[in-house]
C-alpha cells in the first residue's frame, strides 16, 4: 500500500464529481416484496477529476508528472492518498468515551451527520480529554499502511466517562478506477485528461 499523495497540479479543472458508493443486495419475491441486505457499514467514495491543461515542456512537465504517478501505481494495482479540497479536516471530533480500561480508539469524522472511520490521518494536531489538551507524548497514531490504520492509542486508558475529541487532517486512501488514462494532445506540448477517476479503499 503506497503512501504517495496525488500531486496538486494547476491544470485541474473546476468540475470534480464525488460519489458515495454503497453495496446493497436486493432480492425480490414473486409478489413484489423485497429483502434488502446492506453489505457495507459505510460507503466507498469515488472521484472523477478532469485536467484541462497538462504542459509537457521541460519547464513544467505536468503531463510527465501525472502519467508517471499513474504508472508508478500500475493502474488499479497500488493505492495512493488523495486530499479532498472540501473534506480533509475536523476539529473537536468525538471519537469515543473512556471506560477506564480501553486505550485504543479509531479516528473518525462526521460529515453531514454520518460518521465513518478515517484510515489515513495526516496530522493529528490536538487530542482532548474532557476538553483538556493532551501532550503528544501521551498517545500515538497509526498511519495508512499499518495493520490497523487510523488508530489513536493512549499510553494510559482515559477514565470512565471521559469525552475524547480530536483535531486532525486526513487523506482518503484510494486506487485508480481503471488501468488506463487517455491523455489528449490539443496543442503542441499541451495535453488534457478528461477523466481521471479513482475510488476509496478499505483496509
Amino acid at each position: 500500500m503506497s503512501t504517495s499523495v496525488l500531486p496538486s497540479l494547476v491544470g485541474l479543472g473546476f468540475d470534480v464529481v464525488r460519489t458515495p458508493v454503497w453495496d446493497t443486495t436486493v432480492q425480490q419475491a414473486i409478489n413484489g416484496m423485497e429483502t434488502r441486505i446492506a453489505r457495507q457499514t459505510y460507503p466507498r467514495w469515488k472521484w472523477e477529476l478532469s485536467y484541462t491543461v497538462l504542459r509537457s515542456n521541460a519547464a513544467y512537465g505536468e503531463l510527465q508528472q501525472l502519467a508517471g504517478f499513474f504508472n508508478q501505481r500500475q493502474g488499479m494495482f497500488d493505492t495512493f492518498l488523495y486530499t479532498d479540497a472540501d473534506d480533509n479536516s475536523v476539529t473537536s471530533q468525538s471519537i469515543g468515551t473512556g471506560d477506564g480500561s480501553t486505550t485504543v480508539f479509531q479516528l473518525v469524522r462526521t460529515f453531514g451527520g454520518f460518521t465513518e472511520p478515517m484510515l489515513a490521518p495526516n496530522v493529528v494536531s490536538h487530542v482532548y480529554l474532557n476538553s483538556v489538551a493532551q501532550s503528544s507524548g501521551s498517545y500515538s497514531v497509526s498511519n495508512w499502511g499499518a495493520a490497523s490504520p487510523g488508530v489513536l492509542t493512549f499510553n494510559s486508558a482515559p477514565g470512565s466517562g471521559v469525552a475524547i475529541t480530536v483535531d486532525f487532517t486526513y487523506y482518503f486512501p484510494v486506487r485508480m478506477s481503471a488501468d488506463n488514462v487517455p491523455f489528449t494532445l490539443f496543442l503542441s506540448q499541451y495535453y488534457k485528461a478528461k477523466k481521471f477517476s479513482f475510488i476509496s479503499v478499505k483496509n
